[in-house]
This record gives structure tokens, sequence and C-alpha cells, in this order.
């Protein structure tokens, strides 16, 4: 049993950590992207939409895992509640793994635009080199 609270805290933490992680790709990339010419208003609007619903979405996760954590009036069993915590983890890493890509998405299209103006080391010196970059 408490191989099983350790991974059920694990998991907890991770998904708290997920939560971090979006918002840390969200906010240090769509600042570079504000600052990048390769992308008109309306692309940066849907693009802040796109991630508002990343964002939205696990937030909701994150206050279902607040109510199954918590002590409630919800009657549950353990496997129910075990289940439940699991499966919000593994969404809250597929919308982290989401926003990466997201991300990544989003930047390639400044670099080939980029590209075919010439002006490349512009957009690498923005979003970081090769060594500097997760994407």
């Amino acid at each position: 049993k408490s191989k099983i609270r350790m991974t059920v805290a694990l998991q907890t933490r991770m998904t708290y950590r997920y939560v971090g992680d979006i918002s840390d790709i969200y906010i240090s990339n769509f600042r570079s992207m504000l600052d990048d010419t390769n992308y008109s208003a309306e692309e940066l609007t849907a693009m802040a939409a796109g991630y508002t619903k990343l964002l939205s979405a696990s937030a909701d996760l994150l206050n279902d895992l607040k109510q199954i954590i918590t002590p409630s009036g919800l009657s549950m069993t353990d496997k129910e509640r075990l289940d439940i915590i699991d499966r919000i983890y593994y969404e809250m890493l597929e919308y982290r793994n989401l926003t990466e890509y997201y991300t990544r998405k989003n930047i390639s299209v400044s670099f080939l635009r980029s590209r075919q103006r010439g002006d490349s080391e512009r957009v690498r010196a923005l979003y970081g080199g090769h060594n500097d970059r997760y994407w």
C-alpha cells in the first residue's frame, strides 16, 4: 500500500509540475513570438487562443485533482480515486506534450518564413540556438 501511495504522491506532484511547465512554455515562447515579425496580429491572436485553451483545460484537470485529493463529501473507493488520479496525471502529461508540440509548430512557421526572407539568424537569436532550445 505504501508503494501505491508513493506513486500517487509522485503523480500528484508531477501533475502540478506539468501545469507549471505549460505556463512556462507559454510565457517564455509567446513573449518571443510577440517580438517576431514573421507573424501577423491575427496569427498571434489565434496562437494566444490555442494556448488559452491548453491552459484552461489544464486548470480544469487541476481542479478535478484537488477535489479528489481533498477530503470531501465524495464517496468513492480507493481504487476509483487512484484511477482518477492516474487518468488526470496522463491527461496533464498529454497537455504538456501538446503545448510543446504546438510551440514547436508555431516557431517552425517563423523559421520557414525567415529562411525565405534570408533572416534566419534573427529568428535563431530570438528563440535560441540549437543548444539553447528545448524544441
